[in-house]
């Protein structure tokens, strides 16, 4: 850190260039406004507190232009005096009054100094401390999670990640406009400002490194794109892309996405079951919604299951995972669960925990 601070290499120089584009979660910190009135206040406290101890021993002080000390005197002294200017046109003569400047005043002028070039260093190291942070999160973030577009289906996807346990400092929002990253920022994530269909923003959001990619643009040909530049930037990595329309399924999966989501078909689709049968939609729907009612879930098989059939497994087993083969709970490859399958449930959402609680 202290590095990058009094060296630049190339790698601070992309930090630098970083700092603008990436912003990072909302830290609890006071208005800048409010942080220039507060000290403010303090360095005209430290201005009368001199004032006072000055006119106290005005007795001790000799004026230049004759008489004795007044009031406006003293806080003129102490005014130059802790600014450094010093005319010299006041000035202590007694002892008591030196040995008041040596213990007291001028500790004082240090604090009142301290306040005031504080308050512009503070203005002046702020692009130098967000590329110190931008550093240190680059240098730890591995296997994360990149959500490309913060729209409704965006903040769902996280809500939905953080619901099953997935910390929010390992999730990223890349989006195009401020307005969605700032509201990532305040909602706890590390949002990258920039087009996604450009390499340069995803390796921004560090998607070489990351686990999972999820895609949810606007538009289908953005999000072929998008997956394109992101299967070729991370080949291992999972890629879930969502889509409008049901031809470009295909088109996707060549682009390199792992799972497409169809939302405008499976919104059809949900619409006419609920037609038939209202039932059957608030089912579907309680088990799209994470934390409330039933959950879907996958899990692995546990040692007291391995080798018994699905049905006998404590909660609803709906799918065996065996390798990279999906298994219907009916097929008869599925009826003896293996200590290797992993398998897809649907249990009964855990309790909120309130804060009180």
């Amino acid at each position: 850190m202290f590095r990058s601070l009094w060296r630049r290499t190339r790698s601070d120089s992309e930090d630098a260039e970083a700092a603008g584009a990436v912003v990072l979660p909302v830290q609890n910190i006071t208005a800048p406004l409010r942080q220039v009135i507060q000290r403010l206040v303090m360095a005209l406290l430290v201005l009368g507190l001199t004032t006072f101890i000055v006119y106290f021993d005005r007795d001790g002080y000799h004026d230049n232009a004759g008489g004795p000390l007044s009031f406006l005197d003293a806080a003129y002294y102490a005014t130059v005096t802790l600014s450094t200017t010093g005319y010299g046109d006041i000035t202590p003569v007694s002892d008591a009054a030196r040995l008041i400047n040596i213990l007291v005043v001028t500790p004082l002028r240090v604090l009142f100094l301290i306040i005031l070039v504080g308050t512009t260093l503070e203005v002046l190291t702020e692009r130098t401390r967000q590329q110190v942070r931008v550093h240190r999160w680059r240098s730890r973030m591995r296997d994360h999670t990149v959500v490309i577009g913060y729209g409704t289906k965006g903040r769902h996807t996280v809500e939905t990640l953080v619901g099953q346990g997935r910390p929010k400092e390992k999730i990223v929002v890349v989006d195009p406009q401020k307005k969605a990253v700032d509201a990532a920022a305040g909602d706890g994530l590390v949002g990258v400002l920039g087009d996604a269909t450009r390499s340069d923003t995803l390796h921004r959001a560090e998607l070489q490194k990351a686990a999972q990619v999820v895609i949810t643009t606007q538009r289908d040909d953005t999000a072929a794109l998008v997956t394109l530049t992101a299967r070729q930037i991370n080949k291992h990595a999972t890629i879930v892309v969502a889509v409008r329309e049901d031809e470009n399924v295909p088109l996707l999966r060549q682009s390199g996405a792992d799972t497409v989501v169809t939302s405008s078909s499976s919104a059809g689709r949900m619409l006419g079951m609920s037609m038939v049968s209202p039932y059957v939609g608030n089912v579907l729907e309680d088990l799209l919604t994470y934390g409330h009612g039933l959950d879907v879930v996958e899990r692995p098989v546990t040692k007291s299951e391995a080798g018994r059939s699905p049905r006998d497994c404590a909660d609803l087993v709906v799918a065996v995972l065996r390798g990279h083969r999906l298994l219907n709970y009916t097929d008869p490859e599925a009826q003896s669960l293996h200590l290797t399958d992993r398998v897809i449930t649907i249990r009964e959402a855990p309790p909120v925990t309130t804060a009180e609680g």
